[in-house]
């Protein structure tokens, strides 16, 4: 079972949360594609994912958005000095490749990229309704990029609904 204790993952029945479809008119229908989808892990997923906590996923998570920018700034200012000194010896020729570049690889377990998916298919389930946005009212963190605790996702989870409750008053 996937570990509902910390983050609260509630699945609704169907009828729940299709009951407005019916009342569409046919010019929105095409809306609909940008709907909320309902998503049940698998049993394999579900079993992967109870290996870690959510504490655990949500500080890998914060570490690797710090090393990832770190990582980024490093590697730019590198690649710069590096790029300029090779490109500042050779005579270039617009027919030849400079770099024989391959795509890059990178490993990452399975535990945690599977975590990473169930936490992505929640975040796109809870998250707000982007075309109520105003200028008094912006939509906040859309894709949960700055959650790195269970409490920045409570605060999100918070900034959310208050969200919606201006959405829906019209503030």
């Amino acid at each position: 079972m996937l570990a509902t204790r910390n983050i609260g993952i509630r699945v609704m029945k169907p009828s729940f949360l299709f009951q407005r479809q019916s009342v569409l008119r046919p010019f929105q229908k095409r809306f609909n594609s940008t709907a909320k989808k309902l998503y049940e892990p698998s049993q394999q997923e579900a079993q992967m994912a109870s290996k870690m906590s959510w504490e655990e996923f949500l500080a890998l998570r914060k570490q690797q958005r710090r090393i990832g920018v770190i990582g980024s700034a490093a590697a730019a200012l590198l690649t710069m000095g590096a790029s300029f000194s090779y490109l500042s010896q050779i005579e270039i020729d617009p027919t030849e490749t400079l770099f024989g570049l391959d795509v890059f690889t990178v490993k990452i377990m399975a535990t945690y990229r599977t975590k990473q998916t169930l936490f992505l298919k929640h975040i796109a389930k809870m998250r707000v309704d982007a075309s109520r946005q105003s200028m008094n009212n912006p939509v906040p963190d859309y894709y949960g990029e700055k959650i790195g605790s269970l409490a920045g996702y409570r605060q999100w989870l918070r900034d959310c609904n208050e969200y919606r409750r201006k959405a829906r008053e019209f503030l």
